[in-house]
């Protein structure tokens, strides 16, 4: 394929951002980008990383800013990651960072958003928001210290409403709050949006919708190329203020030891199987990253199994779809509950999605007893556990 004229276009549209007149508070350069410069500059290879959820997933602004930094250092022999999977959230995000992320090697330069997902896929409340990015965040400064990090606020109808207003969504507040706190550098495309439309420069037709098409993904990579280029060429944070790790995090139970753990370590009794599910005689679509796959999987309620972990927070990755039914537990012989594992997408998607059954354990080994219960369907098909 031929990049050259996308090259241009985009290149041009670069130059001229400065016309666009970026509000200066929609982006937030809270790092040097000095490791990543040194990487591109001096170091001649460089691991770059991108994850969020459809919006990252989809041909938009990721592939953009890529194209951007092959261009500007064209000597240097880039590795680009798609983490980008979509309905997933932050919370998914921090259970799936090592396997996704962080097992690739040393990262130097991360691109994250998930405000999004957080919102319409998730419903997060602020602190499920927190625990989930500083989850991602705070694992990152501990397990890769030197990576760069800038994270994006997409936006959809229901908080661009909420910015008109001069409202906060809560998925914003709830991100903003850790970035402050790690000294993470922010592009707010969202509220440039707002202010855009505001001013009859721009409007959500022409931006293309929750997911935007190229003239949003445009607007958005060139606020990234802005804001990293003003802080390389400015250099005034010094290096010992970057990448910093607050002595506590903000939420004890935050998700910054998270990992996922296979289904197969689970104590299996009758009516479960880890194995393929005969997806073709299962209704509703699928998509394709989860086929081909073992999984953990039954359709007859009442019939428990045990899994044994180590951490403080015990969730299921899953995938949910028409006839997904519900999931009770009992965590050490004490704590009981239940999770509906259908989502108001899964009337006819198998639908990803994190359900957690616990976040706040006291650390050390636990135990979870499961089995499902009745709901619309009477299926449960997990993918990996999330342990913290």
């Amino acid at each position: 394929m031929n990049f050259k004229p996308a090259l241009a276009t985009l290149l041009a549209f670069s130059c001229a951002s400065a016309l666009l007149g970026f509000e200066s508070e929609n982006l937030t350069a809270r790092c040097s980008f000095s490791n990543s410069l040194e990487a591109f500059e001096k170091n001649k290879t460089a691991r770059v990383a991108f994850m969020g959820g459809s919006i990252t997933e989809m041909n938009g602004y990721r592939p953009m800013l890529s194209k951007w930094l092959e261009q500007k250092f064209p000597k240097t022999k880039f590795e680009f990651i798609n983490a980008g999977i979509s309905s997933t959230c932050s919370t998914t995000g921090a259970f799936r960072l090592r396997r996704d992320v962080l097992d690739h090697g040393p990262i130097d330069l991360f691109f994250i958003e998930f405000a999004v997902n957080d919102d319409q896929d998730a419903g997060h409340s602020k602190e499920s928001c927190i625990r989930g990015m500083e989850g991602i965040i705070r694992q990152i400064r501990t397990k890769s210290p030197k990576t760069d990090l800038a994270v994006t606020y997409f936006v959809n109808p229901g908080m661009l409403e909420q910015l008109q207003a001069g409202k906060n969504p809560v998925s914003m507040n709830a991100h903003e709050r850790v970035l402050e706190e790690y000294g993470v550098s922010r592009v707010h495309l969202a509220r440039e949006l707002a202010h855009q439309i505001k001013n009859g420069s721009f409007s959500w037709k022409k931006f293309g919708g929750t997911h935007p098409k190229e003239p949003g993904n445009r607007l958005c990579a060139n606020m990234h190329m802005e804001m990293i280029e003003k802080a390389w060429s400015a250099k005034k944070i010094k290096a010992s203020k970057d990448k910093k790790i607050p002595a506590q995090p903000i939420a004890p139970n935050s998700y910054f030891n998270g990992r996922f753990l296979s289904p197969r370590e689970a104590t299996l009794t009758d009516g479960w199987k880890f194995s393929e599910p005969d997806w073709k005689n299962i209704s509703g679509k699928k998509r394709s990253r989860y086929l081909g796959r073992p999984l953990l999987h039954s359709e007859t309620p009442g019939k428990p199994f045990r899994l044994k972990f180590e951490g403080r927070a015990i969730g299921a990755f899953v995938s949910a779809g028409p006839d997904a039914g519900i999931l009770e537990f009992v965590i050490d012989g004490k704590r009981k509950g239940s999770i509906d594992l259908h989502h108001r997408y899964s009337g006819g998607l198998h639908y990803p999605r994190s359900v957690m059954f616990a976040h706040d354990l006291s650390p050390g080994p636990h135990e979870i007893v499961l089995s499902i219960k009745t709901g619309k369907g009477s299926a449960a098909r997990i993918m990996e556990f999330c342990i913290n």
